[in-house]
């Protein structure tokens, strides 16, 4: 279920997931980038099932995260859009 849209964003780490939730915008990401540092080694798939949307910052820092090879699970309001404007596949990197 997503969360609502006045949710502040959040990260965390639930086993081999980095975990998103609230809205991924534009004011939250630079304190989710240093964040984000330390809880990335040993990810294996990036949760978004809790963003209830997401901007271009926020998807500049969860392609960032993915580096066009972590799954990603879930479907924002504004993702679809953003991964077609941007080109990006499944995994956030550039489709070929």
């Amino acid at each position: 279920m997503a969360a609502s849209p006045d949710m502040p964003a959040q990260l965390r780490r639930d086993g081999d997931a980095l975990v998103f939730s609230g809205a991924l915008l534009r004011d939250a990401v630079s304190g989710l980038w240093s964040q984000s540092r330390s809880l990335r080694d040993g990810a294996q798939r990036i949760d978004l099932t809790g963003v209830s949307r997401i901007d271009s910052a926020g998807l500049a820092l969860v392609a960032e995260l993915a580096d066009g090879r972590l799954p990603v699970d879930g479907e924002p309001v504004g993702l679809a859009e953003l991964r077609g404007a941007y080109r990006l596949g499944a995994t956030l990197g550039f489709a070929t």
